[in-house]
């Protein structure tokens, strides 16, 4: 039996995977045709970006048309929060980012969340929408810039103070999936601080934010990423690496409806300002604002 290809896969094991020459990759990857993300030097390559592009490059390929009024993607608590408190009709799927982005185009999701860092650009979302979602009349809308950091216990008793401390021997260590965004700018840091992410062996593997801090709480694992709302909310202790860039990716049409207007409304509201603060580590100055807008 063959082996399965990694969720994110190299030049050579895409190229494999899609049975053309890595020269022919590579001249994809300048042109920004086909999806990827560079991560300690090297291009990697996310296999369910990889699918939904061979699947979108399929003669008679189509994608549904009236979606389901869900936000995929990856889980924000502010977010989550204002889906309920608004009643703007719209329910909440998390996963990564990655996977949120896929389920959009796939058209099984009305909304997708994401957080995914490009250090070429030094930008956030942009880059994998664009190749995502070629055509396609979409809009990139900002949520919020989030803290990001590491989750550690009540009074940091280990002495945690940067991503390296992952590394050192005997500190358990929470991962999160794949292609989640999160995990995507933890294999970056960790590159920055002259460590290779695969050489390093996570407690376990979760696939929530809030899942890390339960794992931090619960004593399963002594630190993990996530935002500093989910350290407020759990009362952990926070380690702050940098701050981020949440979005949220919808159909242009889309965006002009009664969800996601209803949504937004809200978020101008004096109760979603007083939220935000008290849940720590938003900067919302800038909700609303269209990062990226399609053809």
């Amino acid at each position: 039996m063959a082996e399965r290809p990694p969720e994110l896969m190299t030049t050579r094991e895409v190229a494999d995977y899609l049975r053309i020459k890595e020269r022919r990759l590579y001249e994809l990857v300048r042109r920004r045709e086909i999806p990827c993300t560079r991560v300690t030097g090297k291009w990697l390559f996310p296999k369910p970006l990889i699918d939904l592009w061979l699947a979108r490059n399929l003669e008679g390929a189509e994608v549904p048309i009236a979606p389901p009024p869900v936000i995929a993607g990856s889980a924000d608590p502010l977010l989550d929060w204002a889906v309920r408190e608004s009643a703007c009709g719209l329910a909440l799927m998390p996963g990564g980012s990655l996977d949120g982005v896929k389920r959009f185009v796939d058209g099984g999701a009305l909304v997708a969340g994401l957080h995914v860092y490009d250090p070429e650009r030094a930008d956030w979302n942009v880059t994998v929408i664009e190749a995502a979602c070629v055509g396609r009349p979409v809009v990139l809308v900002e949520w919020a810039r989030r803290s990001q950091g590491l989750i550690v216990a009540a009074d940091n008793p280990l002495g945690v103070s940067a991503v390296a401390d992952l590394g050192r021997d005997g500190l358990r260590w929470v991962a999160r999936q794949a292609e989640a965004g999160a995990q995507l700018l933890l294999a970056h840091l960790l590159g920055e601080a002259g460590r290779d992410i695969a050489t390093l062996t996570p407690a376990e593997t979760v696939l929530s934010e809030l899942e890390v801090g339960l794992a931090v709480l619960e004593g399963r694992a002594d630190a993990g990423l996530a935002v500093e709302a989910v350290a407020r909310s759990l009362k952990l202790g926070f380690v702050p690496l940098m701050e981020e860039r949440y979005d949220l990716l919808v159909a242009r049409r889309a965006y002009f409806e009664p969800p996601l207007q209803t949504l937004l409304a809200f978020t101008r509201t004096a109760a979603f300002a007083r939220r935000a603060e008290s849940m720590g580590g938003y900067d919302i100055a800038s909700l609303g604002r269209v990062r990226f807008n399609g053809p």
